[in-house]
């Protein structure tokens, strides 16, 4: 028997995942009657255990019903970023040989029907009729409530990295070993994702990252209610956590920054007594950030580093950050290492490639040399991030690798100069970055995106120039700034630099790094 007829036999009408602001609500009887007709009409199309389908839509209501068929028969289920152009999708249906392509009307404009129709990708509309598509409501209409369904392995996802650094990577499991992550957890060190009955998971982003993928099917495969915005806004998050009781959340720092820009008295309206865990990831959080938080909801922050591939993760508790305050943990599963540009292994304070060794292995779909890259001579793999170990060995991360500025021969890592202006109460978002410089090779600069973009002139760079050198040393601080009005960052919180240094780099010079 599955989770979700589990769950369906013995609380039949409790609610199982909301929407919010919509309101939109799935008992658990809804889900396993939906999910057995969505499986039972893949199935129709004649896919076999070990097939894949993509998801492309917005954060839409049926999204984790669509994903519960799929993995109650044996597929995989690729989630596409709703932001992709039509050659990204169509690259990523191609590449994962998705057999069902599931759109909405707020994608179906960067929809290839023609290429799709020419590889027999089946394309399901979620939310109207076209001709050439399947309707959803009536696709899966089409099988009764009580369908059989065959015993078949779990699915899983396969999900693609989101492409920060170039195309982005499949990573596919088999099957018999891909849902480890699904399990609960009661080790002390995982006691924040160890999900049951009575947990009630916040999800604040996008459905397609692999986070909310992950902990969204854990959490429903517990048996616990998710709560899951449609859009991301502050004070609607909090909301939720009163409204709800919600006892574990995950956020990004981009979040985080939000959520403390709210006047005090609008904060301190919500009652979040609660929240036992809130966990952060994806990216970088500056220390003051994090200590305001902490301040603000007590010692419940958890942080964890890891990555699609899952060669490894670190995490560590409040009470250990601060104590090593700007760290990422220590190893929950896998070893860290620390190597230098000629593989030679570092000591403490010592900043060099991040990799982890004895933590799984995987390998990238459909590209062996990508694969062969992410790992060294010693089998070691490495998710491409620069960073070092402390005495107590404590991980911090410096920059990604990709992201270095070798300035006359130094290398320089501009996550501490984007961390320090992020705090600037005029900056919405930054990304530092090398530009050309004929003397130098590079020199930075910061691209900032302003709050109010009025502002932006000569006399608010020199400002921040200044600012970010009081705080660390000027070599790691820009010597100009530029100002946009849109930060090309994927709503997990990754920042795409590639596309923020394109404008700088001659296309017949190729962009550094």
């Amino acid at each position: 028997m599955s989770p979700i007829e589990r769950h369906a036999r013995d609380t039949p009408d409790r609610i199982a995942y909301r929407l919010i602001p919509s309101g939109y609500a799935v008992t658990w009887a809804e889900l396993e009657r939906r999910t057995r007709q969505c499986a039972a009409a893949l199935l129709a199309t004649g896919l076999k255990t070990g097939d894949s389908i993509a998801v492309f839509l917005e954060n839409h209501p049926y999204y984790f019903e669509i994903l519960c068929a799929a993995h109650r028969i044996g597929l995989y289920y690729v989630t596409v970023s709703r932001h992709l152009k039509r050659d990204e999708v169509q690259y990523i249906v191609n590449d994962s040989d998705a057999k069902v392509l599931f759109c909405s009307r707020h994608t179906l404009n960067e929809v290839s029907y023609d290429a799709f129709r020419q590889r027999s990708t089946i394309c399901v509309l979620m939310d109207e009729e076209r001709a050439g598509f399947e309707s959803y409501p009536t696709w899966i209409g089409r099988f009764p409530a009580n369908v059989s369904l065959p015993e078949t392995p779990e699915g899983t996802d396969f999900c693609y990295s989101s492409g920060t650094t170039g195309v982005p990577k499949g990573i596919k499991r088999p099957l018999e070993t891909a849902n480890g992550f699904f399990r609960a957890d009661t080790s002390a060190r995982s006691a924040w994702k160890a999900f049951d009955q009575d947990s009630v998971y916040l999800s604040t982003a996008p459905f397609y990252h692999t986070a909310p993928v992950r902990w969204n099917m854990a959490v429903l495969r517990a048996g616990g209610l998710c709560v899951m915005m449609e859009k991301f806004d502050p004070e609607q998050a909090l909301r939720a956590i009163q409204d709800y009781a919600v006892t574990h959340s995950q956020w990004v720092p981009t979040m985080f920054i939000r959520l403390l820009r709210l006047p005090e008295a609008q904060r301190n309206t919500y009652d979040l007594g609660s929240l036992r865990y809130a966990v952060h990831a994806a990216a970088p959080c500056p220390v003051e950030t994090k200590e305001a938080m902490i301040a603000w909801w007590g010692p419940i922050l958890y942080e964890y580093y890891s990555g699609t591939e899952l060669v490894g993760r670190t995490s560590l508790s409040s009470h250990e950050w601060l104590q090593h305050k700007g760290s990422v943990g220590i190893p929950e599963f896998g070893k860290v290492h620390i190597v230098d540009e000629d593989g030679r292994e570092l000591g403490p304070r010592q900043p060099g490639t991040i990799y982890f060794s004895g933590g799984g292995s995987f390998q990238y779909h459909n590209d062996p040399e990508k694969t062969r890259g992410a790992y060294n001579e010693h089998g070691w793999a490495t998710y491409g991030d620069i960073g070092y170990l402390d005495e107590d060995g404590f991980l911090y991360l410096t920059d990604r690798l990709s992201n270095t500025i070798v300035s006359g021969g130094v290398n320089i890592y501009p996550q501490e100069a984007e961390n320090r202006l992020a705090l600037h109460p005029a900056v919405q978002d930054v990304a530092v970055i090398g530009v050309p410089n004929e003397e130098f090779g590079e020199e930075v600069k910061a691209v900032v995106q302003l709050i109010d973009p009025q502002l932006a002139g000569e006399a608010l760079a020199n400002e921040l120039i200044d600012y970010c050198r009081t705080h660390i040393s000027h070599i790691k601080c820009p010597r100009t700034v530029d100002f946009i009005t849109d930060m090309p960052r994927t709503e997990s919180g990754k920042l795409l630099k590639r596309l923020v240094k394109q404008r700088y780099w001659p296309q017949d010079v190729g962009i550094a790094h």
